[in-house]
């Protein structure tokens, strides 16, 4: 159960664009992408659409949010959360310059979402292990 709490989230938008892209068929990878999810008149009059590549970032966006709360963690399974995202970043990367489908910028967008969950992750843990160290050595002064 432990294993599946440190599975970093962000690697649902990276199982979703892979299950969505890979049964697109033989349409070009981008296509998919800037397909029409939704749109509906505002009260300026404009019309405002989100297509299936924003509904996929702002779901990744949601996602690495929820991973920022996760990393205020400490111990082993914060380094176990920090492993496993270095292990999604890297999936995405390789996917990324050798899949076709994965040449895309919203694959891009996803795979820096994975990026900044790593580096903050480990930012995050350290800054939060600093402020445990000095709170355990200010209390040993009392």
């Amino acid at each position: 159960m432990k294993f599946l709490l440190s599975l970093p989230l962000t690697i649902l938008p990276l199982i979703a664009y892979n299950v969505f892209a890979f049964s697109n068929g033989t349409a070009p990878p981008g296509d998919l992408w800037s397909s029409v999810v939704f749109e509906f008149s505002m009260v300026s009059g404009a019309n405002f659409a989100m297509v299936a590549g924003d509904v996929m970032i702002t779901a990744a966006l949601f996602l690495l949010f929820i991973e920022m709360l996760k990393a205020t963690r400490t111990g082993v399974v914060a380094l176990t959360d920090h492993i496993f995202s270095m292990v999604v970043f890297v999936i995405y990367l390789v996917e990324f310059l050798v899949v076709r489908e994965a040449a895309t910028s919203v694959f891009f967008i996803l795979m820096t979402i994975t990026l900044i969950d790593v580096i903050a992750g480990f930012s995050i843990t350290i800054s939060g292990a600093r402020r445990d160290v000095s709170f355990a050595h200010g209390e040993s002064h009392h």
